[in-house]
Parts: C-alpha cells; sequence; structure tokens
C-alpha cells in the first residue's frame, strides 16, 4: 500500500481503538490529522472560554513546519502504538 492507503487505513483504525486515548494523545492524533491533510494552521486562534477550540488550534498550531508526507507517517505511526496499546 501507498502511504495514501496507509493514512486511510490508519483513519479507519483510530475510529476501532477499544480505549478511549488520553486528552494529549487525542490532541495529538487531532494535530497530526489536520497537518497531514491541511498543512499549517490557518485563521485565528480562537478565543473566549472554548476551550476545546483553544487546545485542538494550539495542537495543531505546535506541528507548523511539520510537512504533510511526516505529519501523515507521524499519524500512522500514532494509531499503530495506540491500537498495540490499547488491544
Amino acid at each position: 500500500m501507498g502511504l495514501a492507503e496507509d493514512f486511510q487505513a490508519a483513519v479507519e483504525k483510530s475510529r476501532q481503538l477499544t480505549r478511549r486515548p488520553s486528552n494529549e494523545e487525542l490532541l495529538d492524533l487531532y494535530a497530526l490529522f489536520k497537518q497531514a491533510t491541511d498543512g499549517d494552521v490557518s485563521g485565528e486562534r480562537p478565543g473566549g472560554f472554548d476551550f476545546k477550540a483553544i487546545a485542538k488550534y494550539d495542537a495543531w498550531a505546535g506541528k507548523k513546519g511539520l510537512s504533510k508526507e511526516n505529519a501523515t507517517k507521524n499519524y500512522i505511526a500514532l494509531v499503530e502504538k495506540l491500537h498495540k496499546e490499547y488491544q
């Protein structure tokens, strides 16, 4: 399989985890997914009391500069690690 197919398989695998990952792991999954699919973060940082949106934005912003290819590989590796831990 190519990288795109491996990524799609990892996305499906992430939905089949038997336990919920920690908040930090979920944020890392989100940030890597967004970096792999959309590239560097865009738009303004959310304000106010939307702490979930702020955390997601900050996690994605932390991946700024990471290539889409490396973000894809890191996402696949993280899903594999979580899949092994939660089986």
